[in-house]
Protein backbone atom coordinates (compact mmCIF):
# COMPACT_ATOMS: atom_id res chain seq x y z
CA UNK A 1 0.00 0.00 0.00
CA UNK A 2 1.10 3.69 -1.05
CA UNK A 3 1.21 5.83 1.63
CA UNK A 4 0.37 9.00 -0.48
CA UNK A 5 1.43 13.23 0.42
CA UNK A 6 0.95 16.54 -0.48
CA UNK A 7 0.69 19.60 1.65
CA UNK A 8 -2.00 21.74 -0.25
CA UNK A 9 -3.84 19.56 -3.09
CA UNK A 10 -4.73 20.44 -6.48
CA UNK A 11 -6.57 19.02 -9.09
CA UNK A 12 -3.87 16.52 -10.42
CA UNK A 13 -3.18 15.45 -6.64
CA UNK A 14 -6.75 14.59 -6.41
CA UNK A 15 -7.24 12.46 -9.33
CA UNK A 16 -3.57 10.80 -8.32
CA UNK A 17 -5.05 9.79 -5.19
CA UNK A 18 -8.55 8.79 -6.09
CA UNK A 19 -6.47 6.90 -8.98
CA UNK A 20 -4.50 4.88 -6.06
CA UNK A 21 -7.68 4.23 -3.95
CA UNK A 22 -9.53 2.83 -6.99
CA UNK A 23 -6.99 0.50 -7.65
CA UNK A 24 -6.88 -0.64 -4.33
CA UNK A 25 -3.46 0.92 -4.00
CA UNK A 26 -3.77 3.99 -1.67
CA UNK A 27 -2.98 3.26 2.12
CA UNK A 28 -2.91 6.76 3.34
CA UNK A 29 -3.06 10.35 1.89
CA UNK A 30 -1.50 13.09 4.19
CA UNK A 31 -1.92 16.34 3.64
CA UNK A 32 -2.24 20.02 5.43
CA UNK A 33 -5.66 21.04 5.83
CA UNK A 34 -8.88 19.08 4.78
CA UNK A 35 -11.85 21.18 4.81
CA UNK A 36 -15.49 19.61 5.37
CA UNK A 37 -18.08 22.13 5.51
CA UNK A 38 -20.71 22.56 7.88
CA UNK A 39 -23.97 24.76 8.40
CA UNK A 40 -21.71 25.88 11.20
CA UNK A 41 -18.50 27.17 9.04
CA UNK A 42 -21.04 28.98 6.54
CA UNK A 43 -22.10 31.05 8.76
CA UNK A 44 -19.11 31.83 10.88
CA UNK A 45 -16.40 32.08 8.46
CA UNK A 46 -15.60 35.52 6.16
CA UNK A 47 -16.90 34.49 2.64
CA UNK A 48 -13.19 35.41 1.36
CA UNK A 49 -11.83 33.03 3.58
CA UNK A 50 -14.20 30.14 3.22
CA UNK A 51 -13.63 30.19 -0.63
CA UNK A 52 -10.11 29.73 0.29
CA UNK A 53 -10.41 26.79 2.19
CA UNK A 54 -12.96 25.18 -0.43
CA UNK A 55 -10.34 25.07 -2.49
CA UNK A 56 -8.63 22.44 0.31
CA UNK A 57 -12.01 20.01 0.20
CA UNK A 58 -11.14 16.59 -1.15
CA UNK A 59 -13.88 14.20 -2.55
CA UNK A 60 -15.74 12.48 0.34
CA UNK A 61 -14.86 8.92 -1.32
CA UNK A 62 -11.31 9.80 0.39
CA UNK A 63 -12.49 10.73 3.54
CA UNK A 64 -11.43 7.56 5.49
CA UNK A 65 -8.00 7.63 3.91
CA UNK A 66 -7.06 11.23 4.70
CA UNK A 67 -4.88 12.05 7.42
CA UNK A 68 -4.31 16.19 8.38
CA UNK A 69 -1.63 18.16 9.73
CA UNK A 70 -3.12 21.77 9.71
CA UNK A 71 -1.95 23.93 12.41
CA UNK A 72 0.96 25.14 10.37
CA UNK A 73 -0.42 25.97 7.19
CA UNK A 74 -3.65 27.92 8.25
CA UNK A 75 -0.92 30.18 9.77
CA UNK A 76 0.54 30.63 6.39
CA UNK A 77 -2.87 31.35 4.92
CA UNK A 78 -3.83 33.82 7.52
CA UNK A 79 -0.33 35.64 8.29
CA UNK A 80 -0.73 38.02 4.85
CA UNK A 81 -4.16 38.97 6.26
CA UNK A 82 -2.87 39.79 9.40
CA UNK A 83 0.10 42.15 8.33
CA UNK A 84 2.54 39.34 9.36
CA UNK A 85 3.99 38.66 5.83
CA UNK A 86 7.81 38.50 7.19
CA UNK A 87 6.29 34.83 8.81
CA UNK A 88 6.09 33.71 5.17
CA UNK A 89 8.93 35.12 3.55
CA UNK A 90 9.96 33.04 0.76
CA UNK A 91 11.62 29.83 2.38
CA UNK A 92 13.07 30.92 5.24
CA UNK A 93 10.03 32.77 6.62
CA UNK A 94 8.58 30.07 9.95
CA UNK A 95 5.13 29.79 7.55
CA UNK A 96 6.33 30.18 4.24
CA UNK A 97 5.32 27.50 1.74
CA UNK A 98 8.76 25.70 1.98
CA UNK A 99 8.07 25.57 6.10
CA UNK A 100 5.64 24.03 5.65
CA UNK A 101 5.93 21.33 3.04
CA UNK A 102 9.10 20.25 4.87
CA UNK A 103 6.89 19.68 8.30
CA UNK A 104 4.61 17.56 6.37
CA UNK A 105 7.25 15.75 4.79
CA UNK A 106 8.94 14.94 8.37
CA UNK A 107 5.35 14.18 9.63
CA UNK A 108 5.16 11.35 6.82
CA UNK A 109 8.43 10.41 7.04
CA UNK A 110 7.93 9.81 10.76
CA UNK A 111 4.75 7.61 9.87
CA UNK A 112 6.23 5.91 6.99
CA UNK A 113 8.88 4.65 10.06
CA UNK A 114 6.46 3.20 12.19
CA UNK A 115 3.69 1.98 9.17
CA UNK A 116 3.28 -1.47 7.10
CA UNK A 117 3.61 0.59 3.60
CA UNK A 118 4.92 -0.92 0.73
CA UNK A 119 5.83 2.89 -0.78
CA UNK A 120 5.47 6.19 -0.91
CA UNK A 121 4.40 8.84 -3.32
CA UNK A 122 5.63 12.60 -2.59
CA UNK A 123 5.80 15.66 -4.73
CA UNK A 124 8.61 18.32 -5.43
CA UNK A 125 10.18 20.01 -2.37
CA UNK A 126 8.09 17.97 0.12
CA UNK A 127 9.84 14.11 -0.33
CA UNK A 128 13.25 14.54 1.32
CA UNK A 129 13.14 12.65 4.41
CA UNK A 130 10.20 10.90 3.23
CA UNK A 131 12.79 9.01 0.64
CA UNK A 132 15.20 8.48 3.35
CA UNK A 133 12.84 6.93 5.08
CA UNK A 134 11.84 4.71 2.30
CA UNK A 135 15.22 3.93 1.22
CA UNK A 136 16.33 2.54 4.36
CA UNK A 137 13.36 0.38 4.08
CA UNK A 138 13.69 -0.93 0.80
CA UNK A 139 10.27 1.08 -0.10
CA UNK A 140 8.91 2.23 -3.27
CA UNK A 141 9.77 5.82 -4.18
CA UNK A 142 7.82 7.76 -6.43
CA UNK A 143 8.27 10.89 -6.92
CA UNK A 144 5.89 13.82 -8.78
CA UNK A 145 7.41 16.64 -10.28
CA UNK A 146 5.01 19.22 -11.45
CA UNK A 147 7.02 21.84 -12.84
CA UNK A 148 9.99 21.28 -14.99
CA UNK A 149 13.78 20.70 -13.54
CA UNK A 150 15.01 23.28 -11.13
CA UNK A 151 18.58 23.91 -13.49
CA UNK A 152 16.65 24.53 -16.46
CA UNK A 153 14.28 26.94 -15.38
CA UNK A 154 16.88 28.81 -13.14
CA UNK A 155 19.01 29.81 -17.38
CA UNK A 156 16.12 31.04 -18.26
CA UNK A 157 14.96 32.47 -15.58
CA UNK A 158 17.86 34.35 -14.52
CA UNK A 159 18.63 35.26 -18.21
CA UNK A 160 14.93 36.68 -17.69
CA UNK A 161 15.62 38.92 -14.94
CA UNK A 162 18.61 40.93 -17.10
CA UNK A 163 16.23 41.16 -19.69
CA UNK A 164 13.34 42.39 -17.64
CA UNK A 165 14.73 44.16 -14.38
CA UNK A 166 11.34 45.65 -13.63
CA UNK A 167 10.17 42.49 -13.42
CA UNK A 168 12.89 40.85 -11.80
CA UNK A 169 11.54 40.64 -8.08
CA UNK A 170 8.22 38.39 -9.12
CA UNK A 171 10.97 35.47 -10.39
CA UNK A 172 10.77 33.82 -6.73
CA UNK A 173 12.87 30.60 -7.85
CA UNK A 174 16.14 32.53 -8.76
CA UNK A 175 16.01 33.22 -5.01
CA UNK A 176 16.20 29.74 -4.06
CA UNK A 177 18.72 29.08 -1.74
CA UNK A 178 21.68 26.13 -2.76
CA UNK A 179 19.90 24.03 0.40
CA UNK A 180 17.01 24.22 -0.99
CA UNK A 181 18.29 23.16 -4.58
CA UNK A 182 20.68 20.39 -3.27
CA UNK A 183 17.16 19.17 -1.23
CA UNK A 184 15.55 19.05 -4.97
CA UNK A 185 18.66 17.06 -6.45
CA UNK A 186 18.44 14.69 -3.51
CA UNK A 187 15.03 13.92 -4.00
CA UNK A 188 15.39 13.20 -7.75
CA UNK A 189 18.72 10.63 -6.78
CA UNK A 190 16.50 8.99 -4.50
CA UNK A 191 13.52 8.59 -6.75
CA UNK A 192 13.02 5.42 -8.50
CA UNK A 193 10.17 6.61 -11.15
CA UNK A 194 9.30 10.41 -11.67
CA UNK A 195 6.22 10.99 -13.07
CA UNK A 196 5.72 14.13 -15.22
CA UNK A 197 3.11 15.72 -17.00
CA UNK A 198 4.70 16.66 -20.54
CA UNK A 199 7.13 16.57 -22.56
CA UNK A 200 8.97 19.69 -21.83
CA UNK A 201 8.92 18.70 -18.28
CA UNK A 202 10.63 15.10 -19.46
CA UNK A 203 13.30 17.25 -21.56
CA UNK A 204 14.17 19.24 -18.60
CA UNK A 205 15.59 15.99 -16.52
CA UNK A 206 18.59 15.68 -19.26
CA UNK A 207 20.11 18.43 -16.88
CA UNK A 208 19.78 16.78 -13.82
CA UNK A 209 22.90 14.95 -12.44
CA UNK A 210 23.03 11.07 -11.11
CA UNK A 211 19.34 10.96 -11.74
CA UNK A 212 18.49 7.26 -12.70
CA UNK A 213 14.82 6.98 -11.98
CA UNK A 214 12.45 5.69 -15.15
CA UNK A 215 10.18 8.77 -16.32
CA UNK A 216 6.52 8.50 -16.88
CA UNK A 217 5.10 10.99 -18.82
CA UNK A 218 1.14 11.13 -17.97
CA UNK A 219 -1.00 14.48 -19.51
CA UNK A 220 -3.18 16.10 -16.73
CA UNK A 221 -7.06 15.99 -17.25
CA UNK A 222 -9.34 18.48 -18.42
CA UNK A 223 -12.74 19.32 -16.64
CA UNK A 224 -15.89 18.24 -16.79
CA UNK A 225 -17.95 21.11 -18.25
CA UNK A 226 -21.50 22.19 -17.30
CA UNK A 227 -23.09 22.11 -20.41
CA UNK A 228 -24.90 25.34 -19.62
CA UNK A 229 -21.72 27.53 -19.49
CA UNK A 230 -20.45 26.13 -22.87
CA UNK A 231 -24.41 26.78 -24.73
CA UNK A 232 -23.97 30.27 -22.89
CA UNK A 233 -20.92 30.81 -24.74
CA UNK A 234 -21.48 33.22 -27.54
CA UNK A 235 -20.85 32.25 -31.37
CA UNK A 236 -17.11 33.40 -33.26
CA UNK A 237 -18.54 36.73 -35.23
CA UNK A 238 -16.99 39.93 -36.02
CA UNK A 239 -16.71 42.19 -33.10
CA UNK A 240 -15.08 45.48 -32.57
CA UNK A 241 -12.77 44.32 -29.65
CA UNK A 242 -11.19 40.89 -29.30
CA UNK A 243 -11.52 39.36 -26.10
CA UNK A 244 -8.41 38.16 -24.90
CA UNK A 245 -8.08 36.25 -21.22
CA UNK A 246 -5.32 35.33 -19.00
CA UNK A 247 -5.61 32.78 -16.33
CA UNK A 248 -2.22 32.44 -13.72
CA UNK A 249 -0.07 33.30 -11.33
CA UNK A 250 1.37 37.05 -12.07
CA UNK A 251 4.70 36.34 -12.35
CA UNK A 252 7.49 37.04 -15.45
CA UNK A 253 7.76 33.19 -15.32
CA UNK A 254 4.35 33.20 -16.96
CA UNK A 255 5.52 35.60 -19.90
CA UNK A 256 3.62 38.43 -19.08
CA UNK A 257 5.22 41.28 -20.07
CA UNK A 258 4.85 39.91 -23.56
CA UNK A 259 1.44 39.65 -23.13
CA UNK A 260 0.49 43.24 -21.88
CA UNK A 261 3.35 44.32 -24.60
CA UNK A 262 1.29 42.50 -27.49
CA UNK A 263 -1.74 43.66 -26.12
CA UNK A 264 -0.45 47.71 -26.27
CA UNK A 265 0.25 47.24 -29.64
CA UNK A 266 -3.21 46.57 -30.95
CA UNK A 267 -5.64 48.42 -28.71
CA UNK A 268 -8.16 49.39 -28.80
CA UNK A 269 -8.63 46.32 -30.98
CA UNK A 270 -8.39 43.76 -28.21
CA UNK A 271 -9.44 43.98 -24.67
CA UNK A 272 -7.50 42.08 -22.13
CA UNK A 273 -8.81 40.36 -18.51
CA UNK A 274 -6.45 38.58 -16.45
CA UNK A 275 -7.15 36.49 -13.33
CA UNK A 276 -4.44 35.81 -11.11
CA UNK A 277 -3.02 37.01 -7.71
CA UNK A 278 0.37 38.99 -7.68
CA UNK A 279 3.01 38.09 -5.94
CA UNK A 280 3.59 39.05 -1.80
CA UNK A 281 6.88 41.08 -3.54
CA UNK A 282 5.13 44.41 -4.84
CA UNK A 283 6.09 45.16 -8.81
CA UNK A 284 5.57 48.42 -9.96
CA UNK A 285 5.83 47.64 -13.27
CA UNK A 286 2.87 45.12 -12.63
CA UNK A 287 0.58 47.26 -10.91
CA UNK A 288 1.06 49.53 -13.96
CA UNK A 289 -0.16 47.33 -16.65
CA UNK A 290 -2.69 45.38 -14.18
CA UNK A 291 -4.24 49.34 -13.73
CA UNK A 292 -5.03 49.34 -17.41
CA UNK A 293 -7.00 45.86 -17.95
CA UNK A 294 -9.52 43.98 -16.66
CA UNK A 295 -8.34 42.14 -13.37
CA UNK A 296 -9.66 39.66 -10.90
CA UNK A 297 -7.76 38.98 -8.55
CA UNK A 298 -9.07 35.69 -7.08
CA UNK A 299 -12.15 33.49 -8.15
CA UNK A 300 -13.58 30.46 -7.86
CA UNK A 301 -13.13 27.58 -10.60
CA UNK A 302 -16.58 28.07 -11.87
CA UNK A 303 -16.41 31.35 -12.22
CA UNK A 304 -13.01 31.10 -13.61
CA UNK A 305 -14.87 28.99 -16.31
CA UNK A 306 -17.59 31.11 -16.86
CA UNK A 307 -15.12 33.86 -17.55
CA UNK A 308 -13.41 31.76 -20.42
CA UNK A 309 -17.40 30.94 -21.85
CA UNK A 310 -17.01 34.68 -22.26
CA UNK A 311 -14.31 35.40 -24.21
CA UNK A 312 -13.08 34.75 -27.60
CA UNK A 313 -8.71 33.85 -26.64
CA UNK A 314 -7.07 32.22 -24.14
CA UNK A 315 -3.20 33.57 -23.85
CA UNK A 316 -0.44 31.50 -22.26
CA UNK A 317 2.95 32.79 -22.99
CA UNK A 318 5.06 31.11 -19.87
CA UNK A 319 8.41 31.09 -20.12
CA UNK A 320 8.80 27.96 -18.03
CA UNK A 321 6.23 25.83 -17.15
CA UNK A 322 5.49 22.13 -16.12
CA UNK A 323 2.31 21.54 -17.83
CA UNK A 324 -0.04 24.53 -17.62
CA UNK A 325 -3.73 22.75 -16.50
CA UNK A 326 -5.50 26.01 -17.60
CA UNK A 327 -4.69 25.64 -21.08
CA UNK A 328 -6.93 22.54 -20.92
CA UNK A 329 -9.68 23.80 -19.43
CA UNK A 330 -9.58 27.16 -21.68
CA UNK A 331 -10.06 24.61 -24.66
CA UNK A 332 -13.02 22.75 -22.99
CA UNK A 333 -14.56 25.56 -22.82
CA UNK A 334 -13.97 26.29 -26.56
CA UNK A 335 -11.33 28.74 -26.09
CA UNK A 336 -8.38 28.89 -29.29
CA UNK A 337 -5.42 28.86 -27.34
CA UNK A 338 -1.62 30.80 -28.20
CA UNK A 339 1.18 29.68 -26.08
CA UNK A 340 4.59 28.53 -25.75
CA UNK A 341 6.66 25.29 -26.64
CA UNK A 342 7.74 25.78 -22.59
CA UNK A 343 4.60 24.44 -21.47
CA UNK A 344 2.12 21.13 -22.32
CA UNK A 345 0.84 23.47 -25.48
CA UNK A 346 3.03 21.17 -28.12
CA UNK A 347 0.66 18.01 -26.40
CA UNK A 348 -1.95 19.21 -26.44
CA UNK A 349 -2.50 20.99 -30.03
CA UNK A 350 -0.98 21.05 -33.73
CA UNK A 351 0.05 24.46 -34.42
CA UNK A 352 -2.83 26.24 -36.08
CA UNK A 353 -5.98 23.67 -35.62
CA UNK A 354 -6.78 23.96 -31.93
CA UNK A 355 -4.59 27.27 -31.49
CA UNK A 356 -1.00 27.97 -31.72
CA UNK A 357 2.20 27.77 -30.16
CA UNK A 358 4.78 30.73 -30.40
CA UNK A 359 8.46 31.69 -29.43
CA UNK A 360 8.98 32.74 -25.49
CA UNK A 361 9.41 36.24 -25.25
CA UNK A 362 7.37 37.14 -28.91
CA UNK A 363 5.24 39.97 -27.87
CA UNK A 364 4.83 40.26 -32.01
CA UNK A 365 3.87 36.68 -32.48
CA UNK A 366 1.32 36.75 -29.46
CA UNK A 367 -0.03 40.54 -31.29
CA UNK A 368 0.05 38.83 -35.06
CA UNK A 369 -1.81 35.62 -33.69
CA UNK A 370 -4.14 37.65 -31.54
CA UNK A 371 -4.61 40.19 -35.07
CA UNK A 372 -5.34 36.96 -36.97
CA UNK A 373 -8.11 35.86 -34.84
CA UNK A 374 -9.35 39.05 -34.88
CA UNK A 375 -9.62 39.58 -38.51
CA UNK A 376 -10.63 35.82 -39.05
CA UNK A 377 -13.78 35.13 -36.72
CA UNK A 378 -14.35 31.74 -39.10
CA UNK A 379 -11.14 30.47 -38.34
CA UNK A 380 -11.81 31.38 -35.00
CA UNK A 381 -15.02 29.38 -34.56
CA UNK A 382 -12.61 26.36 -36.41
CA UNK A 383 -9.88 26.38 -34.00
CA UNK A 384 -12.71 27.18 -30.79
CA UNK A 385 -14.19 23.70 -31.91
CA UNK A 386 -11.17 21.86 -33.02
CA UNK A 387 -9.91 22.97 -29.08
CA UNK A 388 -13.35 21.65 -27.47
CA UNK A 389 -13.08 18.64 -29.32
CA UNK A 390 -9.23 18.12 -28.11
CA UNK A 391 -9.70 18.53 -24.68
CA UNK A 392 -12.59 15.88 -24.64
CA UNK A 393 -9.69 13.22 -25.39
CA UNK A 394 -8.45 14.38 -21.98
CA UNK A 395 -10.03 13.42 -18.84
CA UNK A 396 -8.94 12.60 -15.24
CA UNK A 397 -10.43 9.33 -15.01
CA UNK A 398 -7.43 8.24 -17.79
CA UNK A 399 -5.15 10.78 -15.71
CA UNK A 400 -5.84 8.80 -12.12
CA UNK A 401 -6.10 5.24 -13.86
CA UNK A 402 -2.44 6.18 -15.16
CA UNK A 403 -0.80 6.83 -12.38
CA UNK A 404 -2.16 3.70 -10.63
CA UNK A 405 -0.85 1.74 -13.75
CA UNK A 406 2.85 3.65 -13.07
CA UNK A 407 3.00 2.85 -9.53
CA UNK A 408 1.70 -0.80 -10.36
CA UNK A 409 4.54 -0.88 -12.84
CA UNK A 410 7.16 0.22 -10.75
CA UNK A 411 9.44 -2.54 -9.38
CA UNK A 412 10.08 -1.88 -5.61
CA UNK A 413 13.71 -1.45 -5.07
CA UNK A 414 16.05 -4.44 -3.95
Amino acid sequence: MILFSHPTGNANVRHAALGLHRAGLLGEFWTCVHYRETPLLRRVLPRSLRRQLQRRAFPAELNHKIHSAPLRELGRMLAPRAGLRSLVRHEHGPLSVDAVYRSLDQRVSQRLAAGAFSGVYAYEDGAQASFRVATERGLLRVYDLPIGYWRAARAILQEEAELQPAWAGTLTGNRDSAEKTARKDAELQQADVVLVASTFTQQSLQLAPDFRGTVARIPYGAPAVDPLLVAAREPAVPRQRLRVLFVGSLGQRKGLSYLFAAVRMLRPAVELTVIGAPPLARCAALESELAQVRWIPSCPHREVLAEMARHDVFVFPSLFEGFGLVLLEAMAMGLPIITTAHTAGPDLITDGEEGFIVPIRSAAAIAEKLDLLRRDPARRAHLSERARARAGTFSWEQYGAAVAQAVTRSPVPA
